[in-house]
């Protein structure tokens, strides 16, 4: 063996070694603070990737990471913890009180998250906040399994709104909008997104089976906000957009257009140009040659018989975009 493959050789294990000293496996049991039982199908995950692992029927669980990386252990209804990685490590997680005591208004009752079974889904004022969007059906976008929206990319537009494909029941394709416990079917594209407090999507039947037939498409319950007790909140919202066309529109003025419009008279052939409804009056012949000549256009002062609509040059594009501007 040459003194080349030797050292190929020696720089492989090098690697080979330092890449297994900078692995380390965590081990451990998650259990419930409360009562220490297992949690059985914690996620346990290494902080910024998709490297992880879920506990077994004991709890228990085992997972190769960096030595410097963070261990994320969560459960549903329960706080996540970030530990360092190591063996043998005892997990207690504790319940998340807020989480499990939020209220959820489904059709006939009002109930805590944490003894709900129906298939409801909850989305508070604070997830609206977090989009920019006029229309507070927009903003519901990916936020609710089972519910697809889409819109037609207007910022003022619509959005059509299906809660697990399309019900046969009806023709009526649309869920039911219940607001502050008036039901409609409008919609909630006239509602102001800063005035809603919360919204419950009903999809299984039995949360929605108060409103019959009408909730064949799912349900969406809407609460406003309103005035409580406390110091003075004030809120400010902005925004400013700026439209602006790509190209330049170049317009003829009132003789440009008069002389155009005598040349396509003259070229059909088939009218006298002093009979166009628009009132020109040309003063046009022919040459020696023969071929037509416009001498003198002359327009009426006003464009119609009652004398109150002026003949201009307004170059109605530029006007336009100017107002645009000024507001």
């Amino acid at each position: 063996m040459n003194s080349k493959s030797v050292f190929l050789a020696f720089l492989w294990m090098l690697c080979f070694t330092t890449f297994a000293q900078a692995q380390v496996t965590a081990t451990g049991v998650v259990v419930d603070a409360a009562t220490g039982e297992p949690i059985i199908g914690a996620s346990v995950l290494e902080e910024g990737t998709s490297n992880g692992t879920i506990t077994d029927f004991d709890g228990n669980f085992s997972l190769s990471v960096g030595e410097d990386a963070m261990v994320v252990i969560s459960y549903v209804g329960y706080k996540t913890q970030q530990l360092f990685p190591k063996a043998d490590m005892k997990v207690s997680l504790a319940e998340d009180s807020e989480v499990l005591e939020e209220v959820v208004v489904t059709g006939y009752t009002a109930q805590r998250k944490a003894d709900l079974t129906g298939a409801v889904s909850a989305i508070s004022a604070k997830d609206l906040e977090k989009q920019q969007e006029n229309n507070p059906m927009k903003a519901l976008q990916g936020k609710v399994p089972g519910m697809n929206i889409s819109a037609d990319g207007n910022p003022s537009g619509a959005a059509t709104i299906r809660i697990r494909g399309e019900g046969s029941l009806n023709s009526y394709k649309e869920p039911l909008y219940v607001i502050d416990g008036v039901p409609s079917t409008s919609g909630m594209h006239e509602l102001n997104p800063n005035d809603i407090e919360s919204i419950q999507v009903l999809k299984d039947a039995a949360s929605a089976s108060i409103y019959g037939s009408r909730a064949a498409n799912g349900v969406i319950i809407i609460t406003t906000k309103k005035g409580a007790e406390g110091k003075l909140n004030v809120t400010l919202d902005a925004s400013v957009a700026v439209q602006n066309y790509v190209s330049r529109m170049h317009v003829l003025n009132s003789e440009q257009f008069g002389r155009a419009m005598w040349q396509a008279y003259v070229n059909d052939g088939t009218a006298d140009p002093n009979t166009n409804v628009l009132g020109y009056h040309y003063d046009w012949g022919y040459d020696a040659q023969g071929n037509p000549v416009l001498n003198n256009i002359m327009l009426n002062k006003y464009l119609d018989a009652a004398g109150t609509v002026p003949v201009s040059n307004t170059d109605w594009f530029e006007l336009q975009y100017l107002c645009q501007q000024r507001w």
